[in-house]
């Protein structure tokens, strides 16, 4: 008699919807920050034009900058709203799955602890199915914290602020 559990279709289905989201969120992330890299590209590649050209005029320089920048802010407003409010349904949808996958956990758990009572004491069949679920509580805490600390932060957000400044400096030579 194997003494292994299967997983139930709710719980391969609320997996597969969260590693959907996941991926649905890097992709927005991703594209977010490929968008905003070309903007300040573009901006950098605008803003040394104007300053070239800009020899005797400094306020127009001044000027574009700042109407650039404002631009810039206000279309990576929009894209994120844009991409919050996807990212909200989807996660409501979600949460609603967690909470069916919940139910569906909670009674495959008591049927098995049930099961397991036909065959020895009930309070002993209780134990060995929370065992089990604190072996399986302490894997995925393992593995969460794991995938955190292997978190980077904003590497590329701080290597395009650092070319920044050499941009505005348009006589200089960047390295």
């Amino acid at each position: 008699m194997s003494s292994q559990i299967p997983e139930s279709p709710g719980v391969a289905h609320q997996k597969a919807e969260a590693a959907s989201l996941g991926d649905l969120l890097g992709d927005v992330t991703r594209d977010l920050s490929t968008l905003m890299r070309q903007e300040v590209d573009l901006a950098k590649a605008e803003l040394k034009q104007s300053a070239t050209r800009a020899g005797k005029g400094g306020g127009d320089v001044t000027r574009d900058l700042s109407t650039l920048m404002r631009q810039e802010v206000d279309l990576a407003k929009a894209e994120l709203k844009q991409s919050a409010t996807r990212a909200g349904k989807g996660g409501g949808m979600l949460a609603g799955a967690g909470v069916a996958g919940h139910f569906v956990l909670l009674f495959l758990s008591l049927a098995l602890m049930f099961g397991l009572g036909a065959l020895m004491p009930l309070g002993w069949a209780a134990v060995i199915v929370a065992v089990i679920w604190a072996i399986a509580a302490a894997v995925l805490a393992s593995i969460g914290r794991k995938n955190l600390k292997e978190i980077k932060g904003l590497p590329q957000t701080g290597e395009t602020l650092a070319e920044i400044p050499p941009t505005l400096k348009p006589g200089e030579v960047n390295r």
